[in-house]
């Protein structure tokens, strides 16, 4: 059994896999959502292997158990994860912080390498919108300063060719995550600021969705 939780926006749902950073999938409805989730477990099983985390994606998908369901917000049905369930501010346990940093490091890298395999130039969609793979990383690196900043850090913007800042706004990113996961309830925190557990899924989300959009437009 996966344990979910759905953030519902008025156009858009989030079903979000609360143990797996990163395997977070959108629906038009709660149940297409959940289908969308079940669908995208044989690629989150591939990033669990190169972080060298067990994950069955067959047993994963046989049963899916709603913990919670969140309001969202204009940003959800826009198409990005934005509101923290109650349960991100449950303590996390050292060893399964650990198991997170390495799930949500290893998304990162998957997008590396993704995007450093792909075409420059991507397809475009029926109507000729869609961004190329450049403008994809540029894109993906740019929004860690945004993450950064969600968990209090500060965090100014740097060129996305800036590898050196980059892995440095990440590095502070996990040892963040690795210290305050799940260490103050959400109602404890200043309004700007996000649950490491959120921030961390977010993150590992992002950087999956994007490296499964230049697959699929390779």
């Amino acid at each position: 059994m996966t344990e979910v939780y759905l953030e519902a926006g008025e156009r858009r749902v989030f079903a979000c896999a609360l143990q797996w950073p990163g395997w977070c999938r959108p629906g038009r409805d709660e149940q297409a959502a959940l289908s969308a989730l079940a669908a995208a477990a044989p690629r989150y099983a591939q990033v669990c292997a190169a972080a060298s985390v067990p994950f069955d994606p067959v047993q994963a998908v046989a049963s899916f158990q709603v913990l919670e369901r969140v309001a969202g917000s204009a940003t959800t049905d826009f198409g990005a994860l934005d509101v923290a369930p109650a349960l991100d501010g449950e303590p996390v346990a050292a060893q399964e912080a650990e198991r997170l940093v390495t799930l949500i490091r290893t998304a990162w890298n998957v997008f590396e390498q993704t995007a450093a395999a792909a075409p420059p130039v991507l397809r475009k969609g029926p109507r000729g919108g869609g961004r190329d793979r450049d403008q994809i990383v540029a894109h993906v690196r740019e929004t860690e300063a945004v993450h950064a900043r969600m968990l209090g850090l500060k965090a100014r913007p740097f060129p996305p060719a800036d590898v050196a800042a980059l892995a440095h706004v990440r590095a502070r990113i996990l040892a963040e995550i690795q210290v305050s996961a799940g260490a103050r309830p959400l109602q404890e925190l200043p309004r700007s600021r996000r649950p490491a557990g959120f921030v961390g899924r977010r993150a590992a989300w992002h950087a999956l969705d994007h490296a499964w959009e230049i697959l699929d437009k390779s």
